[in-house]
């Protein structure tokens, strides 16, 4: 759980290091706002990413599940500066299948806690994999990391994609085919 009067505390000292007077009328509610922030930004930190997967039925098909264009948020754990982006999940089921609003769940949920987007795309297709017992996943989230957009290299159009392939998946004949339906 997020400690909001650390975080509050921090900011007024942070106001103070960069040569603001933290008593201005304009910032008197800035400590508060950006607790309340940090609280929904990192509301994900120590939590299972398997929560989000909660009840699990059976599959009555082994055909794979794509959901794609999942938007997401997320904090570089570098420079806690926001990322965003989209993600898009395949998995093939082998007995376990769960809701279609699951998926922005799992996503939303290891998004919520300081990032990088390589361990953000590992984590999901990890998380489906233990999760659900699934014969294969692949993941591919494309992100633009505003730490590059408005800092250091400044390219504003600039976007990192990552994928992550597990079980037969895994293999690149097998994975060729979810992502050619998953870039249409």
């Amino acid at each position: 759980m997020v400690d909001q009067q650390r975080i509050k505390n921090a900011v007024v000292e942070l106001l103070a290091a960069i040569g603001e007077d933290p008593n201005r009328q304009e910032l008197l509610a800035t400590p508060d706002k950006v607790a309340q922030s940090y609280a929904e930004f990192f509301k994900g930190v120590n939590v299972d990413e398997t929560e989000a997967l909660a009840e699990p039925f059976e599959a009555e098909h082994n055909e794979v599940v794509i959901l794609k264009d999942i938007d997401f948020v997320s904090m570089c754990e570098h420079h806690l500066l926001p990322f965003t982006g989209t993600a898009h999940i395949a998995y093939l089921p082998d007995d376990k299948v769960v809701g279609l609003g699951r998926l922005p769940k799992l996503v939303e949920l290891v998004a919520s806690r300081p990032q990088l987007q390589e361990n953000l795309t590992a984590q999901i297709a990890d998380a489906l994999e233990r999760g659900l017992g699934t014969k294969g996943v692949v993941v591919v989230v494309q992100a633009r990391h505003h730490c590059v957009v408005s800092r250091g290299a400044r390219q504003p159009e600039a976007n990192t994609i990552t994928m992550a392939a597990r079980g037969c998946y895994a293999e690149p004949a097998s994975r060729a085919e979810v992502m050619a339906l998953i870039a249409k």
